[in-house]
């Protein structure tokens, strides 16, 4: 009888324990790291004093609307659209639109890769044909607040880069960025210096002037940037090219940003 009553008691002391330590299994079940998603979709959108495209307005010295949407893959490759509006003209229209699709990912400690393929498509030019495919590729690493990133991109001849003769042309591009998050604040200090050789130097917008003809140039940007509310930023930028300066095309600049990013 005393056995029977001490495996009584020991099966109900088990019982016991077994229900105690049943909320804390479900609670670890709970609070257990989920697997990130495979696919991830970022996107911004932005009101900008002038569209400046490597230096050159591309609005005409007006206020620009734009915006993008990126999907990503926990595998580095994306894909993606981006918009702007333009200062009409019968080449190009009213709207500029990117599509791309690349990879990123890191490639050695600390250096990212970034490379892909850009399609600008101009839907609204009605005179010619505007539109031209653009690889590129990137590498960034960061050195305590400060990320420097280095890039290329090149256009091969074809249809929609036409050259001052009416031909064909190419066009590389060159760059590089520096973004300084200043310490205990949400202010980012940029600068940014490119070199085109070809047929998108800033230079060949300039008609009618001594660097008619020119196929190289610079452009250059410093300025900054600061998170004010959530994912809403304001950026200021100057922002100006060589070559001759024409007034709301390729003179120098300060271009305000307001932006918002998901």
């Amino acid at each position: 009888m005393l056995t029977s009553v001490r495996s009584l008691m020991a099966a109900s002391m088990l019982a016991g324990s077994v229900l105690a330590a049943s909320p804390a299994l479900a609670d670890d079940a709970d609070t257990a790291v989920k697997p990130a998603p495979a696919f991830t979709v970022t996107g911004n959108v932005a009101l900008v004093t002038d569209y400046r495209f490597r230096g050159v307005s591309l609005s005409g010295g007006d206020p620009a609307v734009q915006g993008g949407i990126t999907l990503n893959h926990s595998s580095g490759l994306y894909i993606g659209t981006w918009s702007s509006s333009l200062a009409s003209t019968p080449v190009y229209g009213d709207q500029e639109l990117d599509l791309f699709g690349g990879w990123t990912g890191e490639v050695a400690s600390g250096l990212t890769l970034d490379a892909g393929l850009l399609y600008y498509v101009y839907p609204s030019g009605h005179v010619g044909d505007g539109n031209y495919w653009e690889p590129y590729a990137s590498i960034s690493g960061s050195l305590g607040p400060a990320k420097l990133k280095l890039g290329v991109a090149y256009d091969w001849k074809q249809k929609g880069l036409i050259n001052n003769a009416g031909s064909r042309d190419d066009n590389l591009y060159v760059y590089t960025n520096l973004d300084v998050g200043v310490p205990t604040t949400p202010i980012t200090l940029s600068a940014h210096l490119g070199y085109t050789d070809g047929v998108l130097s800033p230079c060949y917008y300039c008609t009618g002037t001594a660097t008619f003809g020119d196929k190289t140039g610079w452009d250059w940007s410093i300025g900054g940037s600061a998170t004010v509310l959530g994912p809403i930023s304001v950026g200021v930028s100057y922002i100006g090219v060589s070559g001759a300066s024409i007034d709301g095309y390729t003179n120098d600049t300060i271009v305000g940003t307001l932006s918002a990013s998901f």
